[in-house]
């Protein structure tokens, strides 16, 4: 049952990151469809950022294994509903509206998976986290993919198509989703006896997580928003820039792939550092440069080196249950928010290459703090 669950959760995964990509590929045609300035557009996006930390914050009370299965299929099918919602909004209040809904369910989403995405880990008895999240990452290139392929169709009638076709499938996997509840129950630690609680984790631990979370996540942003902006400062091509966060993406999906494989090998703790310490380095090495192509390779050695921390970090907080899960999550994500915004501030008082010194720096001090936040927290 085990590996059922294992398939079905990849399915959710690959799901959440082709909506995500979908959506945000597309983001120019939505705000030319509702008129709106950049400060709008702004707007929109606080909307649906503001809805996915309430979202997360909800899904971490609320969930409880008996309920991970009705938080799954609600999630799933409120978001691809709310993204052919979204096709369809042509004024600021509807997009607004629609976008602190398309937030809340993806928070709810999120929460959901990866919580039953831990105890399907705990059932293997092995890391099959890092695999889940490639998934992700699979599904949110596929997503870009799709949108590029459909650039010259109407975004209204891709995120319909998109929204009704992931909708039907939440549903129609509705029936094997409750059977995730009691089919995964983690086996007892063999180090415990009868009756034995394993320990929980502390609160100290639990914030530690969520700013290791913030960090690596401070850096996928960064990767996000700026990649292809450094390049062009450089004076790449366009074609050339946009390869930078391609570069990036593929690595890190690469690393996902094989992330199981090493945790398994070396554990986490030591994976994590190792991975850091390449992240750190690649990164640095790509904006002191003036060398393309030696740019491009640090962004690709950043996105391997950060590509297990996360599934790693989700894995460790998931010994404190769902809650845990959500708070790191919600720390993790405040990173990916604030991020961008907190580079580009750095850059216009200093230069872009010094301002992304910082989510190397970040990497760095998860590096040196891996051991302690994920010593005791594996499957």
């Amino acid at each position: 049952m085990a590996r059922r669950s294992r398939g079905l959760l990849t399915g959710y995964f690959l799901g959440l990151g082709a909506v995500m990509a979908v959506w945000g590929t597309r983001m120019p045609a939505v705000q030319q469809a509702a008129h709106l300035s950049t400060a709008h557009l702004a707007l929109v996006l606080l909307a649906a950022a503001l809805g996915m930390v309430a979202g997360l914050q909800t899904a971490g009370r609320l969930a409880r294994p008996t309920r991970l299965p009705a938080l799954l299929t609600s999630g799933a099918a409120g978001l691809a509903g709310c993204l052919a919602l979204l096709g369809q909004c042509d004024s600021l209040p509807s997009l607004l509206t629609a976008a602190l809904a398309f937030g809340v369910a993806h928070g709810v989403l999120d929460v959901a998976a990866n919580s039953a995405a831990v105890r399907c880990q705990n059932a293997y008895g092995r890391p099959i986290m890092s695999g889940l999240h490639a998934a992700y990452s699979i599904g949110a290139l596929a997503g870009a993919a799709l949108a590029a392929v459909t650039a010259h169709t109407a975004h209204s009638t891709l995120f319909l198509a998109t929204g009704l076709v992931l909708t039907g499938a939440a549903l129609i996997a509705a029936p094997a989703t409750r059977s995730l509840n009691g089919t995964d129950q983690p086996p007892a630690p063999a180090n415990l006896g009868q009756g034995e609680a394993r320990p929980a984790l502390s609160s100290r631990q639990l914030w530690l997580l969520g700013a290791l979370a913030a960090s690596s996540l401070l850096g996928e942003g960064a990767a996000a928003d700026w990649a292809a902006v450094h390049l062009h400062s450089l004076d790449a091509s366009t074609a050339v820039s946009a390869a930078a966060f391609a570069l990036y993406s593929g690595a890190m999906t690469t690393g996902r792939l094989a992330g199981d494989r090493l945790t398994t090998a070396f554990g986490a703790p030591g994976v994590v550092r190792v991975g850091a310490i390449l992240a750190a380095a690649g990164l640095t090495t790509g904006v002191v440069t003036s060398s393309t192509p030696l740019a491009l390779a640090g962004w690709a050695v950043f996105g391997l080196g950060l590509s297990i921390t996360v599934p790693c970090l989700i894995s460790a907080a998931g010994v404190g249950g769902p809650r845990a899960v959500a708070t790191v999550a919600v720390t993790g994500y405040l990173g990916l928010l604030a991020g961008p915004a907190l580079i580009g501030a750095l850059a216009t008082v200093t230069t872009l290459s010094t301002a992304l010194l910082l989510p190397a720096l970040l990497a760095a001090a998860v590096a040196a703090l891996s051991h302690r936040a994920l010593e005791n927290t594996s499957p």
